[in-house]
């Protein structure tokens, strides 16, 4: 599976390439029912040829349409979709779901300040790396910072000439050993976005897996696999649902050595003590190195089939994602 930004950003490169003058635009925030979140991207040009997604349909049909009539002539310009419009004299469409999209749009044309900016965004997305676009909207340029992946993609306040706009590598979920709960985990992580790697050196389990598509499979050690350099990155999560120890705890060990952003394994809270007593004496984890580790994996919402864990998992990893904390107000 492939990043829909590093098909974003390559699309843009080529079209520059090229020759092209192109139109890169993301959504800056979203109010109410949006199917896109901020930070999403599209690229296009001037013929109304484009990669990428705002809304789903609505947004870039409006959007193609005035492009394809000239309509984007200045370096940047904010957008705002549903709502009232910020002007009168040129209304934007009402989103059918009744959301509210605000998208930067940026008209750059092809030299080699900005193909080398998106190089770089490329090789970051490539090398698991976060890196933050700062966009002056008075002046039309835009620089690149490094920085620490987390859950915010933009940092905009309204009436701002600043905006900034982290472009961080996809998610990713690692699969250390297969059950059905994994089985379901990998379902839900696919629909939601997320990168899903499976792994597991069992032979008598690998020749009767039937695992969605788009899950790649890995025939190895979960622990070998992660230690392998540029595995992990922040954005990915490591969890363990096998019940065994010879598999999960070693993939913990394994895990919390690596810049893996969850670490997570599945069992009950007598298990998890245990396990945690485990790790200490017999895997010379620290105390801190433990702390990393969610055990027991998930959110407590009374799951007990496979689909409900496998729930309960998912929607933990992405509550520490967005750098939530777990306590319910």
């Amino acid at each position: 599976m492939q990043n829909l930004d590093y098909r974003v950003i390559q699309q843009a490169i080529d079209w520059l390439e090229q020759g092209h003058t192109i139109w890169l635009c993301t959504v800056l925030s979203t109010f109410g029912s949006s199917p896109r979140e901020p930070g999403a991207m599209m690229v296009a040009k001037g013929d109304g040829a484009h990669v990428g997604s705002l809304s789903g349909g609505c947004v870039e049909e409006d959007f193609l349409h005035r492009l394809v009539s000239g309509e984007y002539t200045l370096p940047t310009v904010v957008l705002r979709y549903g709502g009232p419009s910020q002007d009168s004299g040129n209304p934007r469409v009402k989103l059918p779901c009744g959301g509210v999209l605000e998208v930067l749009v940026e008209k750059r044309s092809p030299g080699t300040y900005f193909i080398d900016q998106l190089r770089t965004l490329l090789n970051g997305l490539s090398n698991g790396e976060a890196l933050e676009r700062e966009v002056d909207l008075a002046r039309g340029s835009a620089s690149l910072n490094p920085v620490d992946d987390h859950g915010s993609r933009v940092v905009w306040e309204q009436g701002s000439e600043t905006i900034k706009i982290v472009v961080a590598p996809v998610a990713q979920l690692i699969l250390a050993g297969y059950s059905t709960v994994a089985d379901a985990c990998a379902r839900f992580a696919l629909g939601l976005g997320y990168e899903v790697v499976l792994c597991d050196p069992r032979e008598d389990i690998a020749g009767t897996l039937d695992l969605p598509e788009g899950v790649e499979f890995i025939a190895q050690l979960p622990s070998v696999y992660l230690g392998k350099d540029g595995v992990c990155t922040p954005s990915t999560a490591v969890v363990a649902t096998t019940h065994d120890p010879r598999i999960d705890d070693l993939a913990m060990m394994a895990a919390v050595k690596t810049p893996a952003g969850y670490i997570g394994v599945m069992g009950s809270m007598r298990t998890s003590k245990a396990r945690a007593e485990r790790l200490r004496r017999s895997g010379g984890l620290t105390e801190a190195e433990i702390q990393r580790i969610h055990m027991p994996v998930g959110l407590d919402i009374g799951s007990k089939t496979p689909a409900e864990i496998a729930l309960s998992i998912m929607a933990d990893v992405v509550r520490a994602r967005r750098q939530l904390s777990r306590a319910v107000s």
